[in-house]
This record gives C-alpha cells, sequence and structure tokens, in this order.
C-alpha cells in the first residue's frame, strides 16, 4: 500500500527534546481521564476518602508543631503562629514530593496502557501533575482557613503582603520542578530499578536541608545557610511564607529565586530530552 493512502504516519524519529504541546493538547481529554483515575484511585476503599488529603498535612504539621518547634525550638517565627508557620511549609512541600514521587513512576506504573495504543506520553506526567494540584487545593483551603481564624486570635501578629501575588507563579514553578525531576527519574528507572527505591528516601532527605521544619533564620551566617540557600526550593518557600504571615516567617531573597527559576528550567528541559529519549525503547526494558 502506498504511503500516501495512509491518514496518519506514526514514527519514533525525533529529536531529543520534543514538546509538541499542539499534539499533547489533542489528548486532552485523556488528560482529563488520566488525572481522574489518579485522583479517584488514590482513595479508592478508603473509609475517608479525599479527607486523607487534609488529614495527612495537618497531622504532619501539629507533630512539626510539637516536636521542631515547642521541644527544638526551630521556628523562630517571631509573632506568627508556629502552627500556621509549619502548615504553610508542609502543604507548599507536599505538592513538590507528590510530583517527584508520583512522576517518577511514570514509565513502570503505566508500561501495560503504553505498551499497547500510541498517545503521547507526556500526557501521563502531566496528568499526574495536575492531580496533584487537586490535592494542593484542598490543602491550600485548609491552611487559609486557619489563616483566617488566627489574624482574629489576639497576641498574634500575622502580615499577609502584596508578595502574595507571587504566589500562582511560584506554585507553577514548584510543579515543574517537581516535574522536571520526577521524569528524568522515570527515565532513569526504566534500566535502573533501584532508584524507585531511593526515591521516598531522597525526597526526604531533601526535605530537611528545605526550611520546611525549621526557619532559615537560626542558621544565618553558617555554611548550612548558604547550603540550603541555593538549594531551587528553599527560596520558593521562604517567599510564600513571608507573602502569606509576614517578614517574620520569611524573606525574600531575589538572587536566589532567579537562581531557583534557572535551575528549575534547565531540569525541566533536561527531563524532557531524556523522558522523549527513553519513550521509543523504554518497552525492551522494563
Amino acid at each position: 500500500m502506498e504511503q500516501g493512502k495512509y491518514h496518519k504516519l506514526i514514527t519514533s524519529e525525533q529529536k531529543g527534546f520534543r514538546l509538541n504541546l499542539k499534539e499533547v493538547f489533542k489528548y486532552k481529554d485523556l488528560i482529563y481521564l488520566l488525572v481522574r483515575r489518579d485522583f479517584v484511585s488514590r482513595y479508592k476503599q478508603t473509609i475517608l476518602g479525599p479527607a486523607w488529603a487534609v488529614i495527612q498535612p495537618l497531622l504532619t504539621t501539629v507533630v512539626f508543631t510539637f516536636v521542631f518547634g515547642n521541644i527544638a525550638g526551630l521556628a523562630d517565627s517571631g509573632a506568627v503562629p508556629t502552627f500556621l508557620f509549619y502548615m504553610c511549609g508542609n502543604v507548599t512541600w507536599a505538592l513538590f514530593s507528590g510530583c517527584i514521587t508520583l512522576i517518577s513512576t511514570t514509565f513502570i506504573a503505566n508500561s501495560g496502557v503504553m505498551g499497547k495504543v500510541y498517545f503521547p506520553r507526556l500526557c501521563v506526567p502531566i496528568s499526574t501533575m495536575f492531580s496533584q494540584f487537586i490535592s494542593f487545593g484542598i490543602q491550600m483551603a485548609m491552611f487559609l482557613v486557619f489563616l483566617v481564624i488566627y489574624l482574629f486570635v489576639p497576641g498574634y501578629s500575622i502580615q499577609p503582603n502584596l508578595w502574595i501575588l507571587m504566589f500562582p507563579a511560584l506554585i507553577m514553578q514548584i510543579a515543574l520542578l517537581g516535574f522536571g525531576f520526577g521524569i528524568i527519574i522515570s527515565a532513569l528507572t526504566t534500566k535502573y530499578r533501584d532508584l524507585q527505591f531511593l526515591v521516598g528516601f531522597g525526597v526526604s532527605l531533601w526535605m530537611y536541608i528545605t526550611p520546611v521544619a525549621y526557619s532559615l533564620k537560626i542558621f544565618e551566617g553558617s555554611i548550612i545557610y548558604h547550603i540550603c540557600r541555593f538549594n531551587p526550593m528553599t527560596p520558593i518557600i521562604e517567599m510564600v511564607r513571608y507573602g502569606f504571615l509576614g517578614p517574620d516567617a520569611g524573606r525574600i531573597d531575589l538572587v536566589a529565586w532567579i537562581i531557583s527559576l534557572a535551575v528549575t528550567v534547565i531540569i525541566a528541559i533536561i527531563g524532557i530530552g531524556m523522558f522523549n529519549r527513553v519513550e521509543r525503547t523504554f518497552m525492551d526494558t522494563v
């Protein structure tokens, strides 16, 4: 049969970096179904269902407040409630860790579907990222409720300011950073399965060099401060806290943030390049 009689020719000849958002957009209905599948399956056969999206960060915040805030005294949040200080950090970090952890299993968890039918493979990690936005939205709503409550509690000084307008951009940066690292790991795990066991440990270790469980102010002037400062997640957490809670809870470090933004873009580009390279042959190794 002559090639001209085909309606569409699918080939594996593609360059390393091929985003092709136009093709991905054509499969927007598939992305919607995958987002729905991810969110529903996560809480399927659980008694409390989506309530776990609230319960988990709430319990984590209570533990952090008691252990790191009250016992270790690592919050140093001034007149800002320690509970809000930790909840703001935990909710923000949960989006990043969720993106990395779930996207890192893209090829292994979806090999059955990917081996049977064609669709842009980037639809899977993109849908995973969007499903994390749903959980994040629920958690952020919980944080805002507590924020409003504490605004009327005497003895505390919470100072939301105009830097809060940066919040949507910061959240998109977090998702893109998690997306980039996630697809890099997913590409590597097709050959090196050990990585899937190290992801959870690595993300937990990363959290402890990010000012989630402590205030960056307590390390100011030390080598730890400089290590944490150039962690790409540090300026984001600090800016989110500054915007919602005020200068006692965070700080604005534009130099560190610009470096963080550059790292985010580079990681995303490297990740997409590796993902496109691996997707052509991953069925031979998974």
